[in-house]
């Protein structure tokens, strides 16, 4: 088994929402703010290298929004989904599996593109995978929610026939365990690879970057903040016993990071690229 790191670009975000109650005075000095009060996030996808299987998980936000929707989040960078997959030595033809850990727009918008007007999906070979509880949660989204569930990400994978769910206790993948989130949106899937010796845990949400790794430090984008802390606890407190390598999406400069128990709680110990253990 190989594994791939797939950059798709950057965007921003803005701090406050992404810290919650933590003040800027102290987020500010792992992710410095621009004059806009705006952070740069990366979205960093994985590929899977299996055998005939090339499991994709998660993709972007893509390009085919409009340019006032692009404009609230300042894409920036020469990485693209595509030319990352490329660089790899694949194809978008090639991926077997799109696996989603959840669908709001910077997640899972790469994976449907626009041509002559009409939806298509990016991997028109690849099964997209989500969950029925998911699924649900996204198609018939709550008010907060709504805007980060766009429905011309979403709807064409089952209008297509390539969508396919997850079952919790399920081995639907071979290559990972699924471990299931709600804090932050309903029954997000955070990947737990298991490459050779070690568990490298795609980290969606739960954790964006090694910044949030104190308890406190819950987005304002979580719809159930409370949950979301309990989540992170028993989480890091497995990641630390057990050594797991962390594989942040979101953070600009770490690719990766181990945790350790500390007198003040779980910390990070040190952070490095993913090629550096491959």
């Amino acid at each position: 088994m190989k594994l791939h790191v797939i950059d798709t670009g950057f965007f921003k975000l803005d701090g406050g929402a992404m810290f919650g109650v933590v003040p800027k005075s102290i987020w500010q000095k792992t992710n410095p703010a621009d004059a806009g009060n705006l952070c740069t996030w990366a979205m960093r996808s994985l590929l899977i290298e299996d055998g005939n299987q090339l499991i994709l998980i998660d993709n972007g936000i893509g390009d085919k929004q409009d340019d006032k929707f692009l404009s609230h989040y300042h894409l920036h960078g020469d990485a693209t989904l595509t030319g990352s997959i490329r660089k790899a030595g694949f194809s978008e033809n090639d991926i077997t599996d799109q696996f989603l850990t959840h669908l709001h727009f910077d997640h899972c918008g790469g994976g449907v593109k626009m041509i002559d007007g009409k939806p298509s999906l990016t991997f028109p070979k690849a099964n997209y995978w989500s969950n029925k509880d998911h699924w649900e949660w996204a198609t018939k989204p709550n008010k907060r929610e709504k805007a980060s569930f766009l429905k011309e990400n979403i709807l064409p994978m089952q209008e297509s026939g390539h969508l396919k769910f997850t079952e919790a206790g399920s081995s639907t993948f071979k290559q990972f365990d699924i471990l299931y989130v709600s804090g932050h949106t309903d029954k997000m899937m955070i990947p737990k690879i298991r490459y050779k010796d070690k568990v490298i845990c795609y980290m969606a949400d739960l954790l964006p970057s090694t910044g949030h790794i104190p308890l406190a430090y819950v987005m304002g984008y979580d719809t159930r903040p409370l949950i979301t802390l309990d989540e992170k606890e028993r989480f890091l407190n497995e990641a630390a016993e057990n050594q797991y390598i962390l594989f942040f999406q979101h953070d600009p400069v770490n690719e990766c990071c181990t945790v350790v128990k500390t007198e003040k709680g779980v910390r990070l110990d040190r952070t490095f690229k993913l090629s550096e253990i491959l």
